[in-house]
Formats: structure tokens, C-alpha cells, sequence
């Protein structure tokens, strides 16, 4: 059996698919299978894959209709050997000494992750990497169970394709992804679930992938699938809910996580849509709010105001987003002002501005 199965999902992509594959049989680490899950290709990738099932025992094909990301993912995994999986995404490309270095970390540390670092990758209009800095400062090594006290990796990428997991770790707690629609933010509970089980979490202060940046196609551009990313979270509270343990270390953590991440998404939608979302939000964070979920100790002063405001006062968010505030100390607390009030203005003088 292969120590490492690396789960290679595709859909359309012949554009950077040879640049993918070519990646993985380059590798010093030789002791892989290469799960290709051809999600229902109408391009030319069925036939660059044929290329390399025909030159590489190590590579396997999964071809089935299109059903999109999670389900792909799912079935890969079910089909995998190995004791460890690895993501590749096909618009992305493995460093030559990848998984050798994301095994050797493995099992010197008895990890049941190991999360390594990365470089944003452009081929246009000429190459280009650039390190991105996952791993926050002060937290490589070897660290046991992520906590409420430090949870800076939950608040991390979630770059699920920048790791190593084992397998029995996966299977033992039942981490699959959501079987949505497309391929958007399904990375999002399968991270929180691999980190909120994990004993041993081994972080690598390396770069081991290129991250590519360029790819028009990526879903992250797609404002169609705004709403996509609310069953993810609803998937991650189910695990809480499920678990008390669980639910009492992680819980303020999630609804930091989920309002970070909906901030983000709301930024990047354009008018009725944008405000669609935004009372997705204040429905959601009000329901949490009813049921004690949030810890606005973990907010910090003008996010925990923002927050009221998407929930209570949604004129008052927009002003504040829409806003500039000007040059100067006075136009800042002004701008403070017109969100939280005195309050948040006290709170930000309080830490230095």
C-alpha cells in the first residue's frame, strides 16, 4: 500500500492540469497514489489524464458525472490506501520536495496534521511566487489540540491542500466535506472539523505548494454562490452541537470564524445581493446571539460594533463600510463615533489611536 494518496480533483482545467500532474511525478517522495477525480470534464482533461494513467501505475482515475467539489472529494477519499491523504488542487502545483517534507514532519512528530506554508503563484504576465505567511508567528512545532486560547489556526486559510492528514484520523472522526453544489468554500468545514478533532498538529514553517492566482475561472470570483458558504457553517455548528466537549472549547471561537468569514463574503457582493446576505447575517448572529453562542470577549472593539450593527442596525453598518473617514485623529473617532458612540470611541483611544 502507498504511504501517501493524493486526492487530485478536476473540472475543466486542461489550461494547468499537465503543470499539476507533472508536479506530483517530479516529487522526491515516490511512495504515492495519485487519485484523479475527473468531475464530469468536457474539456481536454479526460485525455491529459489518460496520458499519465497510461505512463504511471500511481495514477488512478475516478470518473463520474459532474456533482462538484465535496462529492468528488468524498469519493476520493473512500477510495484512498494510504496512511496519509494529501489535497492537490489541479490548478495548483506541488514544490519538488513536498511530500517528503510534509511526510518526514509527520511522523517524526506522531501528527495527526501536519499544516505547512505556501507561495501565491502567478504565470502572468510573468512568473511569480510570493510567500504567503500561513503559520502565525510563534506557532510552529508541535502543538496539542488547537483551544479557545489559541485558536489562530481556526482563524488561519483554511488551504486544506497545504497539509498532511492521516487517514484513520479522518475516518475515525467522520471528517468528509458537505456534497453542495459547485465547488465553493467547502474547504470551510472540512478545516474546522480536522482542527477541532486533532490531538497532535504539527505546523511547518515551509512552503510546499504554488497557490495559483490567476485561474478566471476560480470560484472565489463567482458572487453567484454567496449564500453557499452558510451551510458550511451550519455543518461545523452540527459538530458542536454534537459534542459538549467540543461545544464548550470551540463555540466563540466558530462565531468569530463565521463572522470573519461573512464579512469578507458580503465585500465582495454587488447591490441586492449584497444586501440579501447582509440580512442573512443579521438573522443568523441574532439566533446565535438568542442562544448565548457569541463570546464578544473574542471581538475586538470595532468588530464586536459591527457586529451589533449587521444584527440591529443595518443603515448604520452600511454608513460605516461606506464611509471614509478622513485624515486626521478627529475624522477617525468621528468615524468610531458614527458606529458604536461613545463606547467604541473610549475603546479605541484605550488602544492607542
Amino acid at each position: 500500500m502507498p504511504t501517501v494518496s493524493v486526492l487530485v480533483p478536476i473540472y475543466n482545467v486542461e489550461r494547468y492540469l499537465d503543470q499539476c500532474l507533472r508536479s506530483l511525478v517530479d516529487q522526491t517522495y515516490q511512495d504515492f497514489e495519485a487519485i484523479l477525480i475527473n468531475d464530469g470534464s468536457t474539456d481536454g482533461s479526460r485525455a491529459i489524464i489518460q496520458r499519465y494513467l497510461d505512463a504511471d501505475p500511481r495514477f488512478r482515475v475516478i470518473d463520474k458525472p459532474n456533482s462538484g467539489y465535496g462529492a468528488s472529494m468524498n469519493q476520493g477519499m473512500d477510495a484512498a490506501r494510504g496512511q496519509y491523504l494529501a489535497i492537490l488542487e489541479s490548478d495548483d502545483y506541488y514544490a519538488d520536495c513536498a511530500l517528503e517534507r510534509l511526510v518526514a514532519e509527520a511522523r517524526r512528530t506522531d501528527a495527526d496534521v501536519v499544516k505547512a506554508d505556501f507561495w501565491l503563484y502567478w504565470s502572468v504576465p510573468q512568473e511569480r511566487n510570493e510567500r504567503f505567511g500561513l503559520i502565525p508567528e510563534g506557532l510552529g512545532g508541535t502543538t496539542q489540540c488547537p483551544s479557545r486560547e489559541d485558536a489562530r489556526i481556526f482563524h488561519a486559510k483554511p488551504s486544506i491542500w497545504s497539509a498532511l492528514y492521516r487517514l484513520d484520523f479522518l475516518r475515525e472522526h467522520g471528517i468528509r466535506f458537505l456534497e453542495t453544489p459547485g465547488a465553493s468554500y467547502q474547504d470551510t468545514s472540512f478545516s474546522f472539523k480536522v482542527f477541532a478533532h486533532a490531538q497532535r498538529v504539527t505546523y511547518l514553517d515551509a512552503c510546499v505548494l504554488h497557490y495559483r492566482q490567476d485561474n478566471e475561472a476560480s470560484s472565489v470570483h463567482d458572487q453567484r454562490k454567496a449564500f453557499l458558504v452558510c451551510p458550511e457553517y451550519a455543518e461545523c455548528q452540527r459538530v458542536l452541537d454534537e459534542d459538549p466537549a467540543l461545544q464548550i472549547r470551540l463555540q466563540g471561537v466558530l462565531e468569530l470564524m463565521k463572522f470573519d468569514t461573512y464579512m469578507w463574503n458580503w465585500e465582495r457582493l454587488d447591490g441586492e445581493l449584497a444586501d440579501a446576505f447582509l440580512a442573512r447575517v443579521s438573522e443568523e448572529f441574532s439566533a446565535d446571539e438568542a442562544a448565548g453562542r457569541i463570546d464578544h470577549a473574542l471581538f475586538d472593539p470595532v468588530k464586536d460594533a459591527l457586529l451589533l450593527a449587521a444584527m440591529y442596525d443595518q443603515d448604520r453598518f452600511r454608513a460605516f463600510k461606506a464611509g471614509k473617514q478622513g485624515s486626521g485623529k478627529l475624522a477617525t473617532l468621528r468615524h468610531y463615533w458614527g458606529l458604536g458612540g461613545p463606547r467604541l470611541v473610549a475603546a479605541v483611544l484605550g488602544i492607542g489611536l
